[in-house]
Protein backbone atom coordinates (compact mmCIF):
# COMPACT_ATOMS: atom_id res chain seq x y z
CA UNK A 1 0.00 0.00 0.00
CA UNK A 2 2.90 2.37 0.68
CA UNK A 3 4.04 2.16 -2.95
CA UNK A 4 0.54 3.07 -4.11
CA UNK A 5 0.37 5.96 -1.62
CA UNK A 6 3.73 7.32 -2.80
CA UNK A 7 2.64 6.99 -6.43
CA UNK A 8 -0.51 9.02 -5.67
CA UNK A 9 1.27 11.51 -3.41
CA UNK A 10 3.90 12.24 -6.07
CA UNK A 11 1.30 12.64 -8.81
CA UNK A 12 2.55 9.62 -10.76
CA UNK A 13 6.10 10.88 -10.32
CA UNK A 14 5.56 14.53 -11.26
CA UNK A 15 6.57 15.49 -7.72
CA UNK A 16 10.10 14.38 -8.55
CA UNK A 17 10.46 17.32 -10.95
CA UNK A 18 13.79 18.99 -10.11
CA UNK A 19 12.21 22.46 -10.34
CA UNK A 20 8.73 23.70 -9.44
CA UNK A 21 7.31 20.35 -8.37
CA UNK A 22 4.12 22.09 -7.20
CA UNK A 23 3.62 23.57 -10.64
CA UNK A 24 4.24 20.13 -12.16
CA UNK A 25 1.59 18.69 -9.84
CA UNK A 26 -0.88 21.44 -10.76
CA UNK A 27 -0.22 20.63 -14.43
CA UNK A 28 -1.17 17.01 -13.71
CA UNK A 29 -4.38 18.40 -12.21
CA UNK A 30 -5.07 20.18 -15.48
CA UNK A 31 -4.47 16.96 -17.44
CA UNK A 32 -6.82 15.06 -15.13
CA UNK A 33 -9.40 17.81 -15.49
CA UNK A 34 -10.11 16.96 -19.13
CA UNK A 35 -11.68 13.52 -18.49
CA UNK A 36 -13.36 14.71 -15.28
CA UNK A 37 -14.87 17.68 -17.13
CA UNK A 38 -17.24 15.28 -18.91
CA UNK A 39 -18.97 14.56 -15.59
CA UNK A 40 -22.09 16.36 -14.43
CA UNK A 41 -21.32 18.96 -11.79
CA UNK A 42 -22.76 16.90 -8.89
CA UNK A 43 -20.68 13.89 -9.94
CA UNK A 44 -17.62 16.13 -10.40
CA UNK A 45 -18.11 17.46 -6.84
CA UNK A 46 -18.41 13.95 -5.39
CA UNK A 47 -15.34 12.85 -7.34
CA UNK A 48 -13.38 15.82 -5.98
CA UNK A 49 -14.42 14.95 -2.42
CA UNK A 50 -13.06 11.44 -2.98
CA UNK A 51 -9.90 12.87 -4.52
CA UNK A 52 -9.36 15.04 -1.44
CA UNK A 53 -9.65 11.98 0.79
CA UNK A 54 -7.20 10.08 -1.41
CA UNK A 55 -4.78 13.01 -1.37
CA UNK A 56 -4.91 13.29 2.44
CA UNK A 57 -4.27 9.57 2.83
CA UNK A 58 -1.38 9.53 0.35
CA UNK A 59 0.18 12.70 1.79
CA UNK A 60 -0.06 11.29 5.30
CA UNK A 61 1.68 8.07 4.27
CA UNK A 62 4.35 10.04 2.38
CA UNK A 63 5.05 12.45 5.25
CA UNK A 64 5.60 9.50 7.58
CA UNK A 65 7.71 7.65 4.97
CA UNK A 66 9.98 10.64 4.31
CA UNK A 67 9.78 11.92 7.92
CA UNK A 68 8.95 15.46 6.80
CA UNK A 69 6.02 17.82 7.34
CA UNK A 70 5.41 18.77 3.69
CA UNK A 71 7.97 17.25 1.36
CA UNK A 72 8.18 18.95 -2.05
CA UNK A 73 7.71 15.59 -3.74
CA UNK A 74 4.14 15.45 -2.45
CA UNK A 75 1.94 17.04 -5.13
CA UNK A 76 -1.38 15.26 -4.64
CA UNK A 77 -2.40 18.43 -2.77
CA UNK A 78 -1.69 20.60 -5.82
CA UNK A 79 -3.56 18.18 -8.05
CA UNK A 80 -6.77 18.36 -6.02
CA UNK A 81 -6.42 22.10 -5.45
CA UNK A 82 -6.13 22.62 -9.19
CA UNK A 83 -9.15 20.41 -9.87
CA UNK A 84 -11.19 22.39 -7.34
CA UNK A 85 -10.15 25.69 -8.94
CA UNK A 86 -11.37 24.43 -12.32
CA UNK A 87 -14.80 23.36 -10.98
CA UNK A 88 -16.57 26.52 -12.26
CA UNK A 89 -15.77 25.41 -15.81
CA UNK A 90 -17.91 22.32 -15.23
CA UNK A 91 -20.59 24.18 -13.23
CA UNK A 92 -20.95 26.99 -15.78
CA UNK A 93 -20.78 24.60 -18.75
CA UNK A 94 -17.56 25.80 -20.32
CA UNK A 95 -15.05 22.99 -19.61
CA UNK A 96 -13.22 23.05 -22.93
CA UNK A 97 -12.14 26.69 -22.96
CA UNK A 98 -8.35 26.62 -23.00
CA UNK A 99 -8.22 30.29 -22.01
CA UNK A 100 -10.27 29.70 -18.87
CA UNK A 101 -8.27 26.57 -18.01
CA UNK A 102 -5.04 28.56 -18.22
CA UNK A 103 -6.61 31.33 -16.13
CA UNK A 104 -7.62 28.75 -13.53
CA UNK A 105 -4.12 27.27 -13.55
CA UNK A 106 -2.56 30.67 -12.89
CA UNK A 107 -5.13 31.56 -10.22
CA UNK A 108 -4.52 28.35 -8.32
CA UNK A 109 -0.76 28.77 -8.41
CA UNK A 110 -1.08 32.36 -7.16
CA UNK A 111 -3.25 31.35 -4.20
CA UNK A 112 -1.11 28.28 -3.50
CA UNK A 113 2.13 30.26 -3.39
CA UNK A 114 0.70 33.41 -1.76
CA UNK A 115 -1.17 31.43 0.93
CA UNK A 116 -3.51 34.19 2.12
CA UNK A 117 -4.44 34.13 5.85
CA UNK A 118 -6.56 31.03 6.39
CA UNK A 119 -4.67 29.03 3.74
CA UNK A 120 -1.40 29.53 5.64
CA UNK A 121 -3.15 28.82 8.95
CA UNK A 122 -4.34 25.42 7.69
CA UNK A 123 -0.86 24.55 6.45
CA UNK A 124 0.76 25.49 9.76
CA UNK A 125 -1.80 24.11 12.20
CA UNK A 126 -3.17 20.84 10.85
CA UNK A 127 -1.19 17.62 11.32
CA UNK A 128 0.12 15.23 8.69
CA UNK A 129 -1.75 14.78 5.45
CA UNK A 130 -4.49 17.15 6.57
CA UNK A 131 -2.07 20.07 6.81
CA UNK A 132 -0.43 19.15 3.52
CA UNK A 133 -3.69 18.92 1.57
CA UNK A 134 -6.34 21.14 3.15
CA UNK A 135 -4.41 24.39 2.62
CA UNK A 136 -4.36 23.60 -1.10
CA UNK A 137 -8.04 22.69 -1.00
CA UNK A 138 -8.79 26.15 0.42
CA UNK A 139 -6.46 27.77 -2.13
CA UNK A 140 -8.46 25.85 -4.74
CA UNK A 141 -11.74 27.17 -3.32
CA UNK A 142 -10.37 30.72 -3.48
CA UNK A 143 -9.25 30.06 -7.05
CA UNK A 144 -12.67 28.63 -7.96
CA UNK A 145 -14.49 31.64 -6.53
CA UNK A 146 -12.21 34.01 -8.42
CA UNK A 147 -12.43 32.01 -11.66
CA UNK A 148 -16.21 31.76 -11.43
CA UNK A 149 -16.52 35.49 -10.78
CA UNK A 150 -14.26 36.30 -13.74
CA UNK A 151 -16.25 33.96 -16.00
CA UNK A 152 -19.55 35.52 -14.96
CA UNK A 153 -18.19 39.04 -15.44
CA UNK A 154 -16.98 38.05 -18.91
CA UNK A 155 -20.32 36.42 -19.75
CA UNK A 156 -18.69 33.04 -20.29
Amino acid sequence: MRALALFVATGAGSGYSPVASGTAGAAVGVLLFWPFAALSFPLYAVTMAGAVGLAIWSADVATRHWATDDDGRIVSDEIVGQLITLAPLVFLGNPHSLGWVVTGFVLFRVYDVWKPGPVRWLEENLPGGYGVVLDDVLAGVFGAITLGALMLLAGA
